[in-house]
């Protein structure tokens, strides 16, 4: 180690400072006095530092000596422990010992009691076998099925053990206990299969229901539901035959309806019963065997009905030559009838299956009659799905089939035909206003009926097919052929003025056929309020598949816009021939030799003769002559609205190309206002003053005072201006004297 350093870091501690100059270095009389100094207060500094070291030592010894004080007793307390370690040890060796000879005695004490258990459980499958032996020689079943579902809840290792089969045999019973109780399994079947035979064939139901729930308790669940559904399956076909005759049109239907009320007999009051003995959702394989006759039935009923109809011979004809129409109603109201039968049967199974599987029971909002997408995967519950049954029946295919080959196609070429033969039978009742003919109301009494018999098939898929075809035929065979004969119409009219008679014969006819279209879209737009509404679709549809049924129906309101549109066209067609080409002249004629640039007297001349509200009523009334009268509401409110809107037109150019005193001013608001309130009159679909906003304008402008600043009024007024500032500044202008 380095003296100097410790030299220094002794002489840091005891509060010497380095800085001291040497003393050799010390040349003067203040340089001696001032490291004196500093040597006077290191001194001082130094004996305090001492004196703190020494008088805080007394304590620390103080504590030491105690300490040393202590040194005995923890010597004793040592020593205390090592002897209590020691007889802690020697316990613990002594209890080790002890425990393991305890838990020897307890598993002795556990094999004793295992071996008595079992000794206790192979008496018992003894007593059983002997016991059930004993009951099928007194032939009395019932105890027998109790002492052998007894020994079979016995665990297997017993059964099957090498002590039961060295204890239980007998000379009654020689057969190891597992054969034996096997066999007695086997026999109660055998005993079981004839005797609920015996009691079916007899309509035994107290025996039937006695054998039936014997099944289960040996463990024959399946074999028994297996006899309880050829049971019930000879019920169906053990049924009364239909009053009905072959001959009759009801025969098919009421067939299929008492085959399915007779299935949904025997399942709505044997479900409680197959599920309280044999567990919920076990009812689907007796379900299955109904539906297996259904399919057999179904399929024999459909084949007849097919050749005593002629079905195919009847879809396969052509539509002009084919059989009477009222033929094809009865044949469709028997279809819809069938499949409507079928659906609400596979709903009913539908919602038995739910609520078998539990899937309904706790769920309201699969309650309620919900329907289920048989064809939708994420139906399937797991390995388990309770709509396999439904799924597997060939009866869904068959009636599919029996909609879309016969169904579809029939009630298609029926509603064409009844179309065709109203247009052709079409008739106009003269003494009517406004003249239609009796299409319209042919077509949509029919129409109702097709629509309700679709729904009536109770098919949300039939629903949605049909009501496409029923809005391309609307819009090919109805609407289609009214926009033919308009056009026909349309290319034979005339200007006014010549061979006046065939203007007017042409112009009532394209009318008509206007009012026709318009009264089409009309009835069609109620009817598909009605059908939407209507309490039919809650009877036959689900909660779910209403919507979806009332969405099919409300698409042809598609066909109501196409309609209309035709009609505001066919409008627009007869307004442009016959009524735009004089609207100018109407406005010529309404101030012919007018002027508002009136004096007093001559503005009481004006106010006297009241010539443009005269002349406006008569051009009017001219304009429109015929058309209020022929035009449905509909057509007219569209025609009157077409009319003002062209009339206002030149109107307003006229207006503007006139001069204005104070008076006049005020006479041509007074004929403005006589105009608007002649045409509200004219009409009960609304006020037409909105048509007249820029001509009313024009007349507050030319009433302004003549110290009033237009830009001012314009832009303070707080007025909706149809007319621009430019406008207003060029009316304001038109004002004179």
């Amino acid at each position: 180690m380095d003296h100097g350093s410790t030299t220094t870091e002794q002489s840091s501690t005891l509060g010497f400072h380095e800085d001291l100059k040497p003393i050799k270095s010390l040349t003067s009389l203040s340089d001696i006095l001032s490291t004196l100094s500093t040597i006077q207060s290191q001194e001082a500094d130094i004996s305090q530092s001492l004196s703190s070291l020494l008088s805080s030592r007394e304590p620390i010894d103080a504590f030491l000596a105690q300490l040393q004080t202590l040194v005995p007793q923890i010597d004793e307390i040592r020593l205390d422990a090592v002897l209590l370690s020691e007889k802690v040890s020697k316990t613990a060796k002594t209890a080790e010992r002890v425990g393991g000879r305890v838990r020897s005695l307890d598993e002795e004490m556990r094999r004793v009691r295992m071996s008595v258990e079992r000794v206790g459980l192979v008496m018992e499958l003894k007593s059983s076998l002997s016991s059930f032996n004993s009951a099928m020689e007194a032939q009395d079943y019932d105890s027998a099925t109790r002492h052998c579902a007894k020994a079979m809840a016995l665990p297997p290792d017993i059964i099957g053990g090498q002590f039961a089969e060295a204890t239980v045999p007998t000379s009654e019973l020689p057969l190891p206990p597992s054969e034996t109780l096997q066999a007695a399994r086997e026999q109660l079947l055998e005993i079981f299969k004839r005797e609920f035979e015996a009691a079916s064939r007899a309509r035994d139901s107290a025996a039937i229901s006695r054998f039936f729930k014997l099944f289960p308790a040996v463990g024959w669940e399946e074999e028994g539901l297996q006899a309880y559904a050829a049971f019930v399956v000879d019920l169906v076909r053990s049924r009364p035959p239909v009053p009905a005759k072959l001959s009759s049109p009801l025969y098919y239907v009421a067939s299929l309806t008492s085959l399915f009320e007779s299935i949904a007999k025997i399942v709505d009051q044997h479900q409680p019963v197959v599920e309280k003995y044999y567990g919920g959702g076990k009812m689907s394989s007796v379900i299955r065997k109904l539906l297996n006759e259904c399919d057999r039935v179904v399929a024999t009923l459909l084949e007849g009905w097919e050749e005593d109809r002629s079905a195919k011979r009847t879809v396969g004809v052509s539509p002009d030559d084919g059989p009477d129409p009222r033929e094809i109603d009865k044949l469709l109201n028997e279809v819809a009838s069938i499949a409507g039968r079928w659906n609400l049967f596979r709903q009913f199974l539908v919602d038995r299956l739910s609520v078998g599987d539990g899937t309904t029971e706790n769920d309201p909002e699969n309650s309620n009659h919900a329907r289920v997408d048989l064809d939708d995967p994420s139906t399937e519950a797991g390995l388990h799905d309770p709509y396999a049954p439904l799924k597997e029946s060939r009866c869904r295919a068959v009636f599919d089939d029996l909609l879309n080959n016969y169904y579809l196609p029939l009630e298609t070429w029926y509603l064409k035909v009844i179309i065709e033969k109203a247009h052709r039978v079409a008739t106009v009742d003269t003494s009517a206003a406004p003249p239609i003919t009796t299409m319209p109301d042919d077509v949509f009494y029919v129409l109702k009926a097709v629509l309700t018999r679709t729904i009536s098939a109770g098919d949300v898929s039939t629903v949605a097919k049909m009501t496409t075809r029923v809005s391309d035929i609307l819009d090919r065979d109805l609407g289609g052929v009214l926009k033919s004969k308009l056009d026909n119409v349309y290319s034979g009219l005339v200007p006014s003025g010549t061979a006046v008679k065939a203007e007017k014969e042409s112009r009532t006819a394209f009318v008509t056929h206007l009012n026709d279209l318009e009264t089409s879209a009309s009835h069609l737009e109620r009817l598909i309020r009605d059908m939407v509404h209507s309490n039919i679709i809650p009877q036959i549809y689900s909660s779910n598949d209403i919507p979806n049924v009332q969405t099919e129906l409300s698409s042809l309101a598609s066909v109501v816009t196409k309609f209309r549109g035709a009609v505001k066209a066919g409008v627009d067609q007869i307004f442009s021939q016959l009524v735009r080409p004089r609207i100018r002249q109407f406005v010529t004629d309404l101030y012919k030799d007018t002027s508002y640039s009136l004096t007093e007297d001559s503005y009481a001349v004006a106010e006297q003769q009241d010539v443009v509200r005269k002349r406006f009523i008569k051009g009017w009334e001219a304009l429109t002559d015929g058309f209020q009268d022929t035009f449905t509401e509909f057509n007219y409110r569209h025609f009157f609205f077409l009319v003002v809107d062209v009339l206002v037109r030149p109107w307003e150019k006229q207006v503007l190309s006139m001069r204005y005193t104070e008076l006049g001013a005020i006479r041509f608001d007074h004929d403005l206002r006589s105009a608007m309130t002649f045409l509200s009159s004219q009409t009960i679909f609304g006020d037409v003053r909105e048509k007249f906003q820029r001509l009313q304008q024009i007349s507050t402008l030319l009433n302004l005072d003549m110290e009033e600043d237009v830009d001012d009024f314009y832009s303070s007024s707080g007025t909706v201006w149809k007319l621009n500032a430019n406008e207003a500044r060029s009316i304001v202008n038109l004002r004179v004297g």
